[in-house]
């Protein structure tokens, strides 16, 4: 049995203009109590869940696999052992090392632990070779980075400290201190962007061959300071230079066809890989497998249930000195909930979704569901596999929500 740990560092050096995440920008001086009660927290886990009310709290740090019980799906709990770690954020590579040292040593000592794939998410300025080194002895293997774009007007408009000099200047020092297990990130829709600058960034990408590229599409909400902006018609953070929706899904598709000729496989929505490169600890998230999350605002699937931390930095860390979790949702997931779960994480797999597993557990026909998609040519039926149309994944949502009607 397998289940993954995602730490969360919620720490930047600035906030990007686009962000929608619950970072915030500190003083260095709190990162050293931030991750005691990190490591707190992971090391004392199962008595803190149970105090927070989380079920099954006897059988956590275990996995949870479901099997079949008079036509109701259940949850059996087995020893379990990690075998993937996610640190990310935020930017924890601005944490020193020691600190991220300390958080695998936690994890060492608190679950049994075969470490396949030990990821830490990181911003191009941030890498030095001392550093890199550190990662390697501590046990992280890989390295997934917020590059976003090679073109500095666009890094500069979207409040990135980085720019096009430092990624070059990062990677063969990962590379020199044994880490080849490296991903870059993408953002399609950026202020500025044109589809010369978009070719511009794939093409610098492709030169540097890393093992994993992820493409996001630009979300507008009011979650992000740009997005606010946006949606209330001003011209800060440079509104007014963002690319329209179609030449954003005209990038989408520009890379799928890129990417597919320079030996990436598309393996979800917005991942591509190199053989044998897929994230096997985001996989977890998209086949519904069992994840723990530690850490401010980090979230957690144990099979039957999903909580999470809550989200202040200060609170989460208030409430580990006083001896409790502050648990700021807690939700068991119905029979339902489970069921579009299953069709909305599985189609965003590439290889798509076994239609006839799904229905042996789940108790329910499918057919009707997919019929009006597969007519319209939005879902691809191959035998008892249902898939998105390869054609289609750039307006995937819009899929999704006519799935779930």
């Amino acid at each position: 049995m397998r289940v993954g740990v995602y730490v969360q560092v919620p720490f930047c050096q600035t906030k990007c203009t686009y962000c929608n995440f619950h970072t915030g920008v500190v003083s260095s001086a709190r990162f050293a109590p931030y991750v005691e009660v990190v490591c707190r927290e992971i090391r004392e886990h199962r008595q803190l869940l149970e105090a927070g009310g989380v079920g099954c709290s006897s059988g956590l740090g275990r996995q949870h696999s479901p099997f079949l019980h008079q036509g109701k799906q259940e949850w059996l709990c087995h020893e379990a052992t990690v075998d993937t770690v996610y640190i990310g954020g935020g930017t924890p590579s601005l944490l020193h090392p020691m600190h991220l040292q300390s958080v695998l040593d936690a994890i060492r000592e608190s679950f049994g632990t075969e470490l396949t794939e030990v990821t830490l998410e990181a911003d191009p300025e941030t890498i030095e070779a001392e550093k890199a080194a550190s990662w390697v002895r501590a046990g992280i293997n890989r390295v997934s980075f917020g590059v976003q774009s090679f073109s500095d007007k666009e890094l500069v408009a979207a409040g990135r400290m980085h720019r096009r000099a430092d990624i070059y200047r990062a990677v063969p020092i990962l590379r020199e201190a044994g880490i080849g297990n490296i991903g870059f990130d993408l953002i399609a829709g950026l202020p500025y962007q044109t589809k010369e600058s978009w070719q511009q960034s794939l093409d610098e990408l492709a030169a540097l061959a890393p093992a994993h590229v992820s493409v996001y599409l630009l979300e507008i909400d009011e979650g992000s300071r740009l997005g606010r902006e946006v949606l209330q018609g001003g011209a800060r953070y440079s509104a007014g230079a963002l690319p329209s929706e179609d030449e954003m899904a005209e990038f989408y598709e520009t890379a799928q066809e890129f990417l597919a000729r320079a030996g990436y496989r598309h393996y979800e929505i917005s991942n591509w890989a190199k053989p044998g490169y897929e994230s096997r600890h985001n996989l977890k998230y998209w086949r519904r497998e069992p994840y723990l999350g530690f850490g401010a605002g980090a979230h957690s699937f144990s099979g039957t249930e999903r909580w999470a931390n809550a989200h202040d930095a200060a609170a989460y860390v208030s409430a580990l000195q006083s001896g409790r979790l502050p648990i700021e949702q807690l939700e068991k997931v119905t029979a339902e909930q489970a069921l579009e779960e299953e069709l909305f994480l599985g189609l965003r797999q590439l290889d798509g979704i076994d239609v006839s597993r799904i229905e042996r557990e789940y108790d329910v026909k499918l057919a009707a569901r997919f019929e009006p998609l597969a007519s319209a040519g939005l879902v691809e039926r191959n035998g008892d596999v249902v898939r998105l149309a390869p054609a289609r994944l750039s307006i995937s949502n819009e899929v999704f929500v006519e799935l779930m009607r």
